[in-house]
């Protein structure tokens, strides 16, 4: 006889609710098998006098449920064949709800020639539907307590959470809920529904979730589906339904005349004012910043969907393509031990993607690859960094400063040439000799100029303000006396 595992499904603890074929096949088997005799059915087999084992001893010896379950199926696999016969293998409520042992066996038994049934039963999601009273046909998920990810959450959908088992992962699901949900958001805790005379139901907050006592193995968590802007608000969903809206020919009429063209200078403004509030200390603000920078993705995006061409879902799946491509060292088996190293990896990889597009890396241009349209000091910045990669550079730092004193004096011969083109191309030599400066003595130049500018803002509000105090505007002064005032200004800022 070919050896047989039949998996059976104890139901939700009521006896009334097992199914008839279930309990013929528990009356006949000859030898049953419990993945934990931890369940209200446990007691009804021994009152029949049917005899059964456990496994609850591999929760003792292994320290976590994933060997739990892989040391029950390498068990059951091994006793069928060598019994050569049918064993019978039950576990609580249905076999195919949050029952990874029989997720095991079904993979591994065709590949060993054992024959696996599974019998149904009824499920703990059965008994949730009817004693906490909703529908899943409105939008239901059913989440594992033990590895909830924030990700997985969407208010819209009715939220059940199994395998709370404890005040520990009660607390686990309580934080990871937190991130998307408000303290005080009502969750339902039920343990053993549908289990007469041990069926409990609380109501409570969220942040009460840990405070109950009585969690065990029939515990669940049940978070109502909602409809309210204070959840929906904190989704990409509502984010990206939001800006398609305003597109929409029922939209705002601003946000439908946009193109890419048009959002330019919007998509660089915000991006400066992102970088503004890195020196602010002020994460409130920084978060609205980056969600104004975040907007013009949308409807960059938003535009292209409309054409045809991609969607945000398309630049979402691309970009997370592209960084596990470009980390196999976290996501692969290549290995990166310092940050050089990473980046080593990066620009290998992207040299490869190339290729892959019938492009030679090898036949481009150098200095390609640096984006037309960045700010002048950056780009001067990477020519030069490049340039220098192949050892076109100045040996030391004393030959760039010859060369910055060379282009000023050529700056001035120029002012006294009177020739705005050759004064404006002997500006643009200094500023790029002093760019080079700035790559040898590893400041990057806009940050420099970014830090010079707000001193020179604070420093001339000092004296705006020294001005006001004295009862003066900028027309009853003269530069004698703003020129005191900066000098006083340079010693407080």
């Amino acid at each position: 006889m070919q050896p047989q595992i039949t998996i059976v499904g104890l139901g939700s603890g009521d006896e009334d609710q097992l199914t008839l074929g279930v309990w013929k096949k528990l009356q006949q088997a000859g030898r049953i098998y419990l993945r934990t005799d931890q369940h209200p059915m446990v007691a009804m087999l021994r009152h029949n006098g049917i005899s059964f084992e456990s496994f609850d001893s591999l929760y003792e010896s292994n320290d976590r449920f994933e060997q739990v379950y892989e040391a029950i199926a390498d068990e059951l696999l091994r006793m069928a064949r060598e019994q050569q016969a049918e064993l019978v293998y039950a576990v609580p409520g249905h076999p195919m709800v949050a029952e990874m042992t029989v997720q095991l066996l079904r993979a591994r038994c065709p590949q060993e020639g054992i024959e696996l049934v599974i019998m149904g039963g009824e499920s703990f999601l059965d008994q949730a539907f009817l004693r906490l009273g909703f529908d899943p046909i409105d939008g239901f998920q059913l989440l594992n307590g033990t590895e909830l990810s924030v990700h997985a959450l969407n208010p819209r959908l009715h939220t059940v959470i199994g395998q709370v088992y404890d005040t520990y992962s009660a607390s686990d699901v309580k934080l990871t809920l937190m991130e998307l949900y408000p303290d005080d958001q009502e969750v339902v805790v039920g343990h053993s529904l549908g289990v007469p005379g041990d069926e409990k139901i609380h109501r409570i907050p969220l942040y009460e979730l840990d405070h109950l006592q009585d969690y065990g193995n029939l515990s669940l968590v049940w978070v109502p589906r909602s409809d309210e802007d204070r959840l929906r608000n904190r989704t990409f969903g509502r984010l990206h339904e939001i800006v398609a809206i305003l597109r929409s020919p029922e939209g705002c009429p601003w946000d439908r005349e946009q193109t890419h063209q048009s959002l330019r200078k919007n998509l660089i403004e915000e991006a400066y004012e992102v970088l503004e509030t890195f020196d602010e200390d002020d994460p409130d603000h920084m978060a609205e910043e980056l969600g104004d920078l975040l907007l013009q993705i949308m409807l960059h995006s938003q535009i292209e969907e409309e054409e045809g061409g991609f969607s945000v879902w398309d630049v979402i799946g691309g970009l997370n393509e592209k960084l596990i491509r470009r980390h196999p060292h976290v996501f692969g088996e290549m290995k990166a031990d310092d940050a050089d190293e990473a980046l080593s990896n990066w620009q290998q990889i992207k040299q490869e993607e190339k290729r892959s597009k019938g492009i030679d890396p090898d036949e481009l241009p150098l200095l390609s690859g640096i984006p037309r349209e960045l700010p002048g000091l950056m780009k001067a910045y990477k020519l030069q960094k490049k340039a220098a990669s192949v050892g076109f550079d100045w040996p030391e730092m004393q030959e760039v400063l010859k060369v910055v004193e060379s282009e000023l004096l050529e700056l001035k011969e120029a002012i006294d040439s009177l020739s705005k083109k050759e004064q404006q191309e002997e500006l643009g030599d200094l500023l790029f000799s002093v760019v080079n400066l700035s790559r040898f003595l590893k400041i990057e130049p806009e940050e420099a100029l970014s830090d010079a500018n707000r001193k020179f803002f604070e420093r001339f509000g000092y004296i705006e303000r020294q001005l006001r105090l004295k009862g003066k505007s900028f027309d009853q002064t003269d530069l004698q006396e703003m020129e005191s005032l900066w000098q006083e200004a340079k010693k407080v800022l």
